[in-house]
């Protein structure tokens, strides 16, 4: 499985920001609840914690015939007699002189400054106040009034350091941070293989596009999840309405033909019997005729070809057979075909009988001006598939080369042809996209340089 950088304007980036953006909100909310849930747990237990130490003070102070506060027994947490430990109690009277009259151990020789009030009696009070060594503590206080002096209250104080509070809260939140770094890159790894998974039938519909386009099938193929499904089968239907309807243009257009060289027969057949100047020129006319309908049928045939995906003709049986009709017709020349690389395999994307037009065109001109040989070569390059012919003739001036691809022109008016070869070879090479292009070969004759879209797979 592997990812690259999405474009812009890439499906798989609008789902992986979506998805980035909600986890990153969610996991952040969830980290700050969960936090402050547990800082607000942890405060009252911590709370409860003070309260159970203000009880037992309680439960523990009297005041003596001197009116002064003692403790009845000491209290069980063995904190409060470990100086500066970070717990402490202390028991106020009233007036300055009062404060810090009965203190812990723990406190050593300080004392607890809370913030002065008045609670109700049996009120609980909380306090941040000032500790030892600069400590921030967390104090609750209670006014009794003995029952043996109930004018003289008691102020008893229990009072905590914050930090062991904060310290679990702390190593908790990095706890936090940590599971939900690792809950996030879960996440992220779910999403990329959400997407992934997500988009895969989109990438065999590309590659089943890419094959109807090469020729290697007619239709889209395969099983698609039901959202895709109707758009493949429409594309389908599409592709198979652009079929008949091809079909149906290039049987109109044969019809056409048939229905006009008929009478083209009936007038060159009826002008052969006669002899004169209007003979010739009926048999001439008749002639340009056939010519013209040949061309024009070559060009149609060709332009509704190109509208039909999926087509691909194999370019070695197309020109084996070529070449052995033009070793039948041209005994004494000798063709040879080379392959370079894999071009044995090499395709055309198009239509057979367009293929034949070309090449038999090209082939049929070298042989026919070529002294004694005719090197036919294929190569094929990223895209597209040349087809390089070179012969030994006479070859061609580059001011001509240009002219002879017009409609009826000819390179030499003494040799039998009609001038629309080349023609119809650059009109079909320029309806699939491709070219023709005039040269010399190295033999001193004429290249002529095919190019044309490649179907191979």
């Amino acid at each position: 499985m592997s990812f690259r950088l999405p474009a812009a304007d890439s499906l798989r980036l609008r789902l992986l920001l979506g998805s980035l953006v909600w986890i990153f909100a969610t996991l952040t909310l969830s980290g700050f609840f969960l936090a402050d849930l547990f800082r607000q747990h942890v405060a009252t237990r911590f709370e409860a914690e003070l309260q159970m130490h203000l009880d037992q003070l309680t439960a523990q102070v009297e005041t003596g015939a001197d009116r002064r506060p003692q403790l009845v027994s000491e209290l069980s947490d063995p904190r409060l007699r470990k100086p500066y430990s970070g717990l402490y109690w202390q028991v106020d009277t009233p007036g300055p002189e009062g404060v810090g009259s009965l203190r812990s151990r723990s406190l050593w020789d300080q004392v607890l400054q809370v913030p002065a009030d008045s609670p109700d009696d049996g009120q609980i009070h909380l306090h941040q106040a000032a500790g030892p060594d600069g400590a921030t503590l967390m104090s609750i206080e209670r006014l009794v009034r003995p029952a043996d002096h109930p004018d003289l209250p008691l102020r008893l104080i229990v009072a905590a350091d914050e930090q062991a509070m904060e310290g679990p809260v702390r190593d908790f939140v990095g706890l936090l941070i940590l599971a939900l770094c690792v809950l996030a890159a879960g996440l992220l790894a779910a999403v990329f293989i959400q997407i992934w998974a997500g988009l895969a039938p989109l990438r065999r519909l590309h590659v089943g596009l890419a094959a109807v386009r090469d020729g290697r099938q007619r239709l889209l193929e395969g099983r698609f999840p039901e959202e895709v499904r109707p758009l493949v089968e429409d594309f389908n239907a599409v592709l198979v309405h652009d079929a008949e309807v091809v079909t149906r243009a290039r049987t109109q257009a044969g019809n056409l033909a048939h229905a006009v060289k008929t009478p083209l027969a009936v007038l060159a057949n009826a002008a052969a019997q006669e002899d004169g100047p209007l003979a010739r020129l009926v048999t001439e006319q008749v002639a340009t005729a056939r010519r013209q309908v040949d061309y024009h049928l070559a060009r149609a045939r060709a332009a509704a070809a190109v509208q039909v995906p999926g087509l691909r003709t194999p370019l070695r049986p197309a020109l084996e057979g070529l070449l052995r009709l033009m070793q039948r017709l041209y005994p004494d020349r000798v063709v040879e075909l080379g392959w370079a690389g894999l071009a044995g395999e090499s395709a055309f994307r198009g239509e057979e009988q367009d293929l034949q037009e070309m090449l038999g065109n090209l082939l049929e001109n070298a042989c026919k001006w070529a002294a004694q040989r005719v090197d036919v070569r294929v190569s094929q390059l990223a895209h597209s598939v040349v087809v390089t012919i070179d012969d030994d003739g006479p070859g061609l001036q580059p001011a001509a080369r240009e002219a002879v691809f017009a409609r009826g022109v000819r390179a030499d008016e003494q040799v039998p042809g009609s001038g629309l070869g080349l023609a119809i070879v650059s009109d079909l090479a320029r309806l699939y996209g491709g070219q023709v292009e005039l040269n010399t070969s190295p033999s001193g004759g004429l290249r002529a340089v095919l190019s044309l879209p490649s179907g191979s797979r």
